[in-house]
């Protein structure tokens, strides 16, 4: 990966990836061969430290929190309590403006793609530059599957032209909420590795939204769906936090697998 940058544009999920993968090539060890170059980026990294640089390989390792891989702006820019229009058809900031800079780009949506979440964003749903009016497009499901095809389809576009880019669309991290979801009580207290077996037999993927945007185009899958189902044990749990949290993991851990299936294919 010389002289080459990659990107992780996501959710929280996707940051998890990117500290794995900053986690294994650091061997989380603070080196001067690593520069923060957050800065240098623009669209939408928001904090400093989640853009790095190794000097002695000029690799790159960016990420950029987009939960719904939507293009977002305010409706209203003189007010500051203004709601933002979430474009459904339009990519998100830093994918569209650094895409032409890119040698991987990794990227996932799945977890946000619900009604109330949207809301408390305070986002509204956008196509062709107005609110959604098409009542299967208010579906938050079908939302979320034209998002999936549309930034599928338009990276695939750039693709044709640019053969030092590889895209990998990962497919949805599972959550292990046992007797209830996040909000009503459920927990994931299993300690015991892969209670609930060891083998993946499934040969299609989980993730049918994301499996079907790619089949046929130049973007590649990065299916960790099933396998990551096998480790309920290996969430955040009540380690350090007040309630369970059995959707993030910890690290070192599943992420890790992630970035070794994406070096495999690479």
């Amino acid at each position: 990966m010389k002289d080459k940058i990659v990107a992780f544009v996501g959710d929280s999920l996707s940051r998890e990836q990117f500290e794995s993968m900053m986690c294994m090539l650091t061997g989380g060890q603070e080196s001067s061969d690593i520069e923060d170059v957050q800065f240098l980026y623009t669209g939408e990294i928001h904090h400093p430290g989640w853009g790095y640089r190794f000097r002695s390989t000029n690799t790159t390792i960016l990420y950029s929190k987009s939960t719904r891989l939507c293009d977002l702006e305010p409706i209203n820019a003189t007010d500051p309590n203004t709601l933002n229009a979430m474009h459904l058809d339009r990519q998100p900031a830093f994918i569209r403006e650094n895409v032409d800079h890119l040698n991987v780009l990794v990227m996932n949506t799945a977890q946000h793609w619900r009604k109330t979440l949207v809301s408390w964003d305070n986002e509204v749903m956008y196509v062709n530059g107005a609110p959604v009016q098409d009542r299967n497009l208010k579906n938050i499901s079908n939302a979320m599957i034209f998002k999936v095809n549309n930034i599928v389809k338009w990276l695939d576009s750039k693709l044709a032209s640019n053969p030092n880019l590889q895209v990998f669309f990962r497919t949805k991290s599972p959550t292990h909420f046992f007797k209830g979801d996040w909000n009503t009580g459920g927990r994931c207290d299993n300690t015991i590795p892969m209670t609930r077996g060891s083998k993946v037999f499934e040969d299609e993927s989980s993730d049918k939204v994301v499996a079907a945007a790619v089949k046929g185009t130049r973007v590649k899958l990065l299916d960790i769906t099933a396998l990551s189902d096998l480790r309920d044990e290996a969430h955040n749990s009540y380690y350090g936090k007040k309630s369970p949290d059995c959707l993030h993991w910890c690290l070192p851990g599943v992420p890790d697998t992630w970035n070794e299936l994406l070096s495999a294919q690479l």
